[in-house]
């Protein structure tokens, strides 16, 4: 099957590989004449980012890289100075998630002259922002997890609190992606197992999430099926295209569906995150079991319908198995330990994780208790059942 495409879901999507050689075109059809191009610091000097932003030279191109893997304010109040400075009038994103999300909420706030925080995806806070002063945002992924590149928001760290946050506004939505899944051909085996699951698990709490949304619930059904198809093998065969652009659909499809909800995983992963700069992707990955175990009374008869749907034999049982037997086979620690992350700020993870945004999509209604004790059966390694 040749992977390549133009979608239109949830925003212009041009996907396949090579794709990234239209990035100028792109850029000029967006009315960007002056872009910023925004990334990481491990990127920037990259080959693959050379060429990008060499294609870009006759449009006044501006390179901006100073992002934290777990992204700051200062990130974005850094980026957005450059951008005036430089009389940028739109954004190309291009990295993993960091890169993306400090991407578009600089182009969100290019214009604004609130604070950031006052656009806290929290009620309807984003109707306080003046929308023409949002400058269009190109995203181009270079991992397979977030799906920041069909989103609109971003997720950045209060570095007073030692929150994250997520920043909200509808024209945050990039207006037009580049999928080019040669672009993650060259990511480590860890970073490709750790940003899938990232993906695996927007897909699969924005299934279990309550509520009635059966687009949502048929997406991420089919993103799930991707990653059980290609995760492994995109970890083992880096190079293997095919592998790589099912996984880049599956990222994707995953951020499509999460506009359902998520949950635990993510209420747990962000305070872990912001507070001990833990993998994003590789924490929601240890936590997957055991919020599976806690919701398990909730949700038990949808997961057997998906493990039918995933050819696993049509029990809860057997997905929570699936999802034991592949984080094993991609090297992904089977407890916080894994990840150097102790006991020691147990209840403040807890008492952030009720407050994060994500834990009202929790099957189960997330209060202290309840998280508390997924943390401790994550760091113990209990997969009981509550």
């Amino acid at each position: 099957m040749t992977q390549k495409a133009n979608w239109n879901y949830p925003t212009s999507v041009r996907f396949g590989a090579g794709r990234v050689a239209e990035l100028a075109d792109v850029c000029k059809a967006a009315g960007i004449a002056r872009p910023l191009f925004v990334t990481d610091p491990g990127l920037a000097a990259l080959p693959m980012t050379r060429a990008a932003v060499e294609s870009l030279k006759g449009l006044g191109v501006g390179v901006f890289s100073e992002i934290k893997s777990n992204p700051v304010e200062s990130n974005v109040a850094a980026g957005v100075a450059v951008l005036r400075a430089g009389k940028h009038d739109g954004v190309v994103a291009f990295g993993g998630g960091s890169a993306l999300d400090v991407g578009k909420v600089i182009a969100f706030m290019a214009g604004q002259m609130r604070p950031m925080w006052d656009f806290e995806d929290v009620g309807d806070w984003w109707t306080r922002a003046d929308p023409k002063g949002i400058a269009p945002v190109i995203a181009v992924p270079t991992t397979s997890g977030t799906g920041s590149e069909v989103g609109r928001a971003g997720v950045i760290t209060q570095e007073a609190t030692h929150t994250k946050k997520v920043i909200f506004h509808p024209k945050m939505m990039p207006v037009t992606t580049i999928c080019d899944p040669a672009l993650t051909v060259g990511l480590p085996p860890h970073i490709t197992a750790a940003t899938g699951m990232d993906a695996f698990a927007h897909c699969l709490e924005a299934y279990c999430a309550p509520g009635f949304h059966p687009l949502a619930d048929g997406v991420a059904v089919e993103g799930m099926r991707l990653v059980k198809e290609n995760l492994a093998q995109a970890v083992k065969a880096g190079g293997d295209l095919e592998a790589r652009g099912n996984m880049m659909a599956a990222a994707a499809m995953g951020a499509t569906a999460f506009q359902k909800g998520l949950g635990a995983i993510h209420a747990l992963s962000h305070p872990i995150g912001a507070l001990y700069d833990t993998h994003h992707g590789l924490t929601n990955a240890v936590f997957m079991p055991y919020v599976l175990a806690f919701n398990r009374k909730a949700i038990e008869g949808k997961i057997a319908r998906l493990a039918a749907y995933m050819g696993l034999g049509g029990s809860f049982d057997a997905f929570q198995g699936f999802v034991l037997s592949l984080r094993d086979e991609i090297g992904i620690p089977h407890t916080l330990k894994g990840l150097k992350v102790d006991g020691a700020q147990a209840k403040l993870i807890a008492e952030m994780a009720i407050v994060d945004p994500t834990a009202g999509g929790n099957p189960i209604a997330l209060d202290v208790a309840g998280a508390r004790r997924i943390f401790d059966m994550a760091l113990n390694g209990d997969l009981k059942t509550v």
